[in-house]
């Protein structure tokens, strides 16, 4: 492969002066017409991963990228001590099934957390599930696993190299061995099993045509019905649209097991429709409950025909209401917890009570409401940070939950239902001194004048000069909270003297539905200021400058830092787009792609035409311009956001820069959107940034 020489000689602070040369990438003559306006796509070739032009170019960018960061001096003691920092143990999940319960612990380096199950909530536990043995190099992680009511079996999913697609299979908890059964094409929702564990419900697409796993279009979804010990080619097929063939499907079944709710996700994250069965009646007719696509509609539990769902409708910030499904029409709707000033994160039902997580100002609030709706207490927490809430039977007078902050890992909490205690159950184990650090919260003003929370987390102490490295991490969309979570790369940067930020931009649901719509479609400029005014907030107050700051993103993130990187690229000394949806005129022509249209818009209609390409991170790349230095980071295997979007923004922007700063793409191999990599490639991952970081940031 050819090679082109870009950019000025770079002064190295420990290594030797060197020009980088960029692998030639060829341009093609690709042009399309977007309602009379003519688009070129000269990189439409890197787009098709599986040629062998395509993997040459990737194997020389990667020799590229590691040529780089290699010679970086602190690189060997950011992953030595990386590698330390996750060397503890550490639980991520628990949660009762019948009699038995079951936890995901990692006793520190291994690649992927193992489920155990244990016989009581003293009893001795044993190894259920490790994943670690599906494959030496750990490319091979659990993609779900989901027990039925009695604990008896366990579904769960294998997913290969980060890929979305997951093969179902079943195991034994009594035995620990496996069933005959497998389930594929399967993607994005877990089983839901049936009261009596004869087998499961699954969302399943079509098998896709040779060489279209990893891109083809997920469309024509089904819902169908496993039996056990039978072979999937005679699965009954529970629901399917073919009018909708974008649409998906999550089913849930009622712990009564008389009710199949299938909660229909459109291409709109913040709302949905739902429909239900009634599994007693022999013609599996459907009812459509819900047909109005005006709110989120999620279902908690049931008694006898009543339905307690989680809503916004007509309550922005989120409620409970009870549907009678012999009278289900909405003027006889019924509210049982009202709307709070804190927007609704998460709920569920136990022991007739109702447990709600809430949000204020980005971090979780927990209480207890009762059959009634009123208030029984607030769960105490440790402090600020995030609840998750783990999955419980109506029946239980327990509940399971995780706490985390900045500079905390998960800790296991059980809520006894009936006298109200709480108390720890798994506690990880710390291999640093979380003292050392302090998390502020602080508000600024964007540019319309829009309150935004940040969070802020360094070490004590320092000093206001302008002269701290610091990381600006954001998401902004799909109504996705941005919350307290911990990271031991997060931790090694702040020992190193670095400044960890998070803002709360519009597009997620910290603040509820309507600063989710603050963000989306013809407002998505707003989540792009939200960004640079937290980026101006920082400089202002002197906790760095720009030749010091760096922003980092991923998926909708990676779109949010190629976005602004375009809008202002002197306010950043250096950038970090992680598997970033770049070409917003494509995204909806790829795998999920389609199912965004409902937050970006479709370059298919005019209007949204004209605002995508006003911001498309790939499109506003100028030729000449003057850029920070950038590491684009994606996966080969990422069917999600596939890499094609990070191939052609990286060859664009290498094109275009004149600033004599590196532009340079590392590119994972047998991995996928990030959900399941093992832990040596996260070490690996993380070393590669805090070395460029702290090698760009001078």
């Amino acid at each position: 492969m050819k090679y082109a020489v870009v950019g000025a000689i770079l002064a190295m602070t420990g290594i030797s002066a060197q020009t980088i040369h960029y692998p030639e990438a060829r341009k093609g003559d690709v042009v399309d017409d977007y309602h009379g306006t003519k688009v070129a796509d000269p990189y439409r070739w890197l787009e098709d991963t599986d040629s062998a032009e395509t993997a040459a170019w990737v194997t020389a960018e990667n020799q590229v990228t590691q040529a780089y960061l290699s010679k970086i001096p602190e690189r060997a003691g950011f992953k030595e001590r990386l590698t330390r920092l996750y060397d503890y143990e550490r639980f991520t999940h628990f949660e009762k099934a019948g009699p038995r319960y079951l936890f995901f612990r990692n006793d520190g380096l291994q690649n992927h957390d193992v489920l155990y199950v244990s016989d009581g909530l003293a009893g001795t536990p044993r190894v259920l599930l490790d994943p670690n043995t599906l494959r030496a190099d750990g490319t091979a992680a659990l993609a779900g696993a989901v027990a039925d009511r009695e604990g008896k079996r366990l579904a769960y999913g294998i997913a290969e190299a980060g890929s979305d697609w997951a093969e179902w299979r079943v195991r034994n908890v009594e035995t620990g061995q496996d069933l005959a059964d497998r389930v594929r094409w399967t993607k994005f929702l877990p089983v839901a099993w049936a009261a009596d564990g004869s087998g499961f419900f699954y969302l399943r697409f079509p098998e896709p045509k040779p060489g279209e796993a990893l891109r083809g279009a997920n469309t024509n979804s089904k819902i169908y019905f496993h039996r056990l010990g039978e072979s999937q080619s005679g699965d009954r097929l529970v629901y399917e649209r073919p009018d909708h063939p974008e649409w998906l499907w999550e089913p849930y079944v009622s712990d009564d097991g008389r009710y199949l709710f299938i909660v229909v996700q459109t291409n709109d994250f913040a709302k949905n429709l739902l429909y239900y069965q009634d599994l007693r009646d022999p013609s599996h007719k459907t009812v459509e409950l819900i047909h109005e696509l005006d709110a989120a509609y999620l279902p908690l539990g049931t008694a006898g025909s009543n339905l307690y769902l989680r809503t916004t409708w007509q309550a922005p910030k989120g409620r409970v209401i009870r549907i009678d499904l012999a009278h289900p029409e909405r003027a006889n709707w019924h509210e049982v917890v009202p709307e709070q000033a804190e927007a609704m994160d998460a709920a569920m039902m136990a022991n007739g009570c109702f447990v709600v997580n809430y949000l204020k100002d980005a971090s979780s609030q927990m209480k207890v409401f009762g059959a009634d709706g009123a208030l029984k207490h607030e769960v105490s927490l440790p402090g600020p940070g995030k609840v998750a809430l783990f999955p419980a039977r109506q029946q239980d007078r327990e509940a399971f939950f995780a706490f985390t902050s900045y500079t905390a890992p998960r800790t296991i909490f059980r809520l006894d239902l009936q006298s109200d205690r709480t108390e720890a159950v798994r506690q990880s184990k710390l291999s640093f001194d979380p003292g050392q650090f302090v998390t502020d919260k602080v508000f600024y003003s964007s540019k319309d004048g829009a309150r935004i929370p940040m969070s802020l987390v360094h070490r004590k102490g320092i000093r206001l000069d302008g002269s701290n490295r610091t990381v600006l991490y954001a998401y902004g969309g799909f109504n996705v909270n941005m919350l307290p979570e911990f990271s031991p790369w997060v931790i090694a940067w702040l020992e190193s003297g670095g400044v960890f930020a998070v803002a709360n931009l519009r597009g997620g649901g910290e603040y509820g539905e309507a600063w989710h719509l603050a963000g989306v479609k013809e407002k998505k400029q707003n989540v792009f200021d939200d960004f640079i005014a937290a980026a101006e907030w920082l400089i202002a107050e002197r906790y760095t400058s720009s030749s010091r700051l760096a922003i980092f993103g991923g998926s909708n993130g990676g779109l949010l830092i190629g976005a602004v990187l375009n809008q202002r690229p002197e306010l950043f000394g250096a950038a970090m787009p992680a598997v970033g949806v770049m070409d917003m005129l494509r995204f909806q022509k790829f795998t999920i792609g389609a199912a965004w249209t409902g937050e970006y818009g479709s370059s298919d209609n005019a209007a949204d035409f004209e605002v995508l390409r006003a911001y498309s991170p790939l499109h506003n790349i100028h030729v000449g311009g003057r850029y920070p230095a950038v590491l684009i980071t994606t996966s080969d295997h990422d069917d999600r956001v596939v890499p094609g979007h990070s191939f052609k923004y990286a060859a664009t922007l290498q094109a275009a820069q004149a600033a004599g700063r590196p532009v340079l793409i590392r590119i994972e191999t047998r991995a996928g959107h990030g959900g399941g990599k093992p832990t040596a490639k996260l070490i690996d991952e993380y070393a590669d940034r805090l070395a460029f970081l702290t090698r760009e940031l001078q």
